[in-house]
């Protein structure tokens, strides 16, 4: 902790003070705190880390477990008790923070005490002992005793330091139906789905998508094969059936890889307290496996959708026709959750329901139907509960539907924040940020959170692999060349045919040894296996156009160019610098220079971070170097761009004009250190998230 002067103490103890005045108040957070000291909440929040390098809420709850501390060593209450005392609304977060803190758990706090005292008291003792053959044994005795607790307090720490911090991985698999009333089973599908969403909100956990899951639902195989294929820790199984106005429900929690049976608990519970039922089961299935559950994600799992069965009754009817989003069942859908609506007009979750229904109805359409009915259904649910998932989702959904995507990223990004297990909300960031708002950090970081909940090769080889094809790309454009080679092969074991997935790893090759020779002999073989391929027909042309062999690169560009224009696409328009310079160097004048016209303009309304760039290159190629060290400079300003601008740009013939210029050496330095420090940031960033 830095140095403090008497100002700066006075404030650290007039906010101590407030916190410890509030100390059994778990509301009582970080803009709470502003409020009381008259601050806003943003100075607070930098007040606080300067003087102590800690945020406000790691202040906030050290002052709280510095109380703790205090009340454990008075030996009047019980751990339990302690945590609700100093505003932990969980127990087991309670301990965690503590251990995290102090080094050991809350419960050995007596004997660390006792333990103090007995040294304090050790002096006195061997001066009241004038016979030193009564002091060796006491002495050994104490010595031994510190050994031993020294022993056991390192086994029962090591779990917390050795696997507490492995990750708890879980699969729910589909319930199976007891009765022989199929007319029931979407009650049991329902019970299947509020587990599932209710372990997805606990941040602690790993939670295997449904989607991955259902194919087991016909499909049963051996519990050790389950685990390997969907790389999950624990699995619970369940099956159930409604009696009358009674629910009887099995649930076993089995250790994955051993096929355990860790817990299992028969519940009987009145269809009335289905909520209650939903919530213990998510609660024990968590305890059972030490999962560290927040207070914040206890009163998310104990809260009821509605008060009203029927209008529940019908949202599950609902709901189980949208698990399987077939364009009928969710015509189908829409009427029940309008039901459930009427006999509960606060019931967000159908709101959500319906405005996600109608987007699943208008996607990949070109005339878009439900645009309004989106938006009205989304709004009803956020006004009826604007922390649900799901109405952040219909929200976002609804920004989706009319190509506003970064008015839709908050409402996905808060989404997932209260539930970080989603893969629905991680499909539409990835989604975001590969094809609207292009971010290659978030990219690779979304991506490889889905991959570990949407375990895709378990059920669709050809999915995974173009799966593995995306994080492979998201690792090359950072700079990640080992990450992106293995992944690529991975893509490539799954479906050896992924031509996209041979390109790639043809620049992935190249990256690592930097072999025009070799990239283009790639290229090629992988354009002999599909020569109406138009992408890897532009990509031979431009290995030819690296290596300056400039008549065979003219040859693959015409044809190229040609395809484009008579199927009037609009694809490439990118590389029209590089297809101009081509015509240029084969003496096919009025070519060249239509091309390098469409590059130029192309650049100057090119909406992305590479306007600059590309405006450098066509400048450097004109003669107007001058110009084109401003736009180089005006480029050094951007973040996020993509490895291939530091790989490529040494060798590009666009360039050599520049690369003449007294200050293109310095420039191109300051692009290639900002790429490197970008790098290691989203190293240390992927890291630190558990991701690389």
């Amino acid at each position: 902790m830095p140095n403090l002067n008497t100002a700066e103490k006075k404030f650290l103890d007039q906010i101590t003070q407030l916190v410890e005045e509030n100390i059994s108040n778990e509301q009582f957070g970080v803009s709470e705190l502003a409020d009381a000291v008259g601050m806003s909440r943003s100075n607070l929040l930098r007040k606080i880390k300067k003087l102590t390098e800690l945020s406000a809420s790691q202040f906030i709850r050290n002052v709280r477990l510095k109380y703790a501390a205090e009340l454990l060593q008075e030996g009047s209450y019980t751990v339990s008790e302690i945590s609700y005392k100093v505003g932990f609304g969980s127990p087991s977060y309670f301990i965690k923070c503590f251990r995290e803190l102090y080094g050991y758990p809350p419960g050995e706090m007596g004997n660390r005490k006792e333990l103090e005292e007995e040294q304090e008291v050790e002096p006195e003792q061997e001066l009241q002992a004038p016979v030193p053959k009564k002091k060796f044994p006491f002495l050994l005795l104490s010595f031994l005793a510190i050994a031993v607790i020294a022993v056991v307090l390192y086994f029962v720490l090591r779990p917390a330091s050795d696997t507490g911090n492995k990750v708890k991985s879980i699969a729910v698999l589909p319930f199976l139906n007891d009765s022989n009333d199929t007319t029931n089973v979407y009650i049991i599908n329902g019970l299947m789905e509020a587990t599932l969403n209710n372990l997805q909100q606990i941040k602690d956990l790993r939670v295997i998508s449904r989607t991955s899951v259902e194919q087991y639902r016909n499909n049963p195989k051996p519990t050790p094969e389950i685990a390997r294929e969907l790389n999950a820790t624990y699995l619970i199984e369940g099956s159930g059936q409604k009696i009358g106005n009674q629910i009887l429900l099995n649930i076993q929690l089995i250790e994955a890889k051993t096929d355990k049976h860790l817990w299992s608990q028969q519940y009987r519970r009145d269809t009335e307290d289905i909520f209650t039922l939903q919530a213990d089961v998510a609660k024990s299935i968590a305890e059972q496996i030490e999962a560290i559950v927040t207070p914040e994600e206890i009163k998310r799992i104990e809260k009821v959708p509605t008060n009203n069965l029927v209008a529940y009754d019908l949202f599950l009817k609902g709901y189980d026709l949208l698990g399987k989003p077939t364009e009928a069942n969710l015509r189908t859908a829409i009427p029940y959750f309008k039901q459930a609506i009427q006999h509960d007009e606060e019931f967000a979750r159908s709101y959500a329901a319906i405005a996600i229904a109608f987007y699943l109805l208008d996607q990949n359409k070109t005339e878009k139907q439900f645009a309004d009915s989106i938006n009205f259904y989304a709004d009803q649910a956020l006004f009826h509960d604007s922390k649900l998932p799901q109405s952040l989702t219909a929200k976002a959904l609804f920004y989706m539907e009319h190509s506003e995507y970064e008015l839709a990223l908050p409402y996905f990004e808060k989404a997932l924040e209260i539930s970080p297990n989603s893969d629905v909300v991680l499909i539409f960031l990835v989604e975001l940020y590969v094809n609207y708002l292009p971010n290659t950090e978030k990219y690779l970081e979304y991506a490889l959170k889905g991959l570990e909940i949407d375990i895709v090769a378990a059920y669709d080889s050809s999915a995974a692999s173009y799966s593995y094809l995306h994080i492979s790309n998201a690792f090359i454009q950072s700079g990640f060349v080992d990450e992106a080679e293995k992944y690529i092969d991975i893509s490539l074991e799954y479906l050896p045919e992924n031509l996209y997935s041979q390109y790639v790893k043809a620049y992935i090759d190249y990256a690592k040894n930097e072999d025009l020779n070799q990239l283009n002999q790639s290229l090629l073989a992988t354009f002999e296996k599909d020569k109406t391929r138009l992408d890897i027909l532009q990509e031979v042309a431009k290995s030819y156009y690296y290596l300056r062999d400039f008549e065979t690169a003219a040859v693959y560009y015409k044809a190229f160019v040609e395809a484009r224009e008579m199927y009037n696409l609009e694809i490439y328009r990118s590389e029209n610098g590089k297809i101009g310079v081509t015509f240029d160097k084969v003496g096919e004048q009025e070519l060249a220079d239509k091309y390098l016209e469409q590059y130029k303009t192309w650049a100057e309304n090119d909406p992305s971070i590479y306007s600059n760039f590309s405006l450098a290159f066509y400048n450097s190629y004109k003669g107007n170097t001058d110009k084109a060290i401003d736009y180089l400079k005006a480029f050094t300003k951007q973040d996020n761009f993509h490895y291939w601008t530091v790989l490529f740009t040494p060798i590009d013939p666009l360039m050599e004009n520049l690369q003449k210029h007294p200050q293109y050496k310095k420039v191109f330095r300051e692009i290639e250190d900002k790429f490197n420090a970008n790098h290691k940031r989203i190293k240390k960033s992927l890291k630190e998230k558990g991701l690389l």
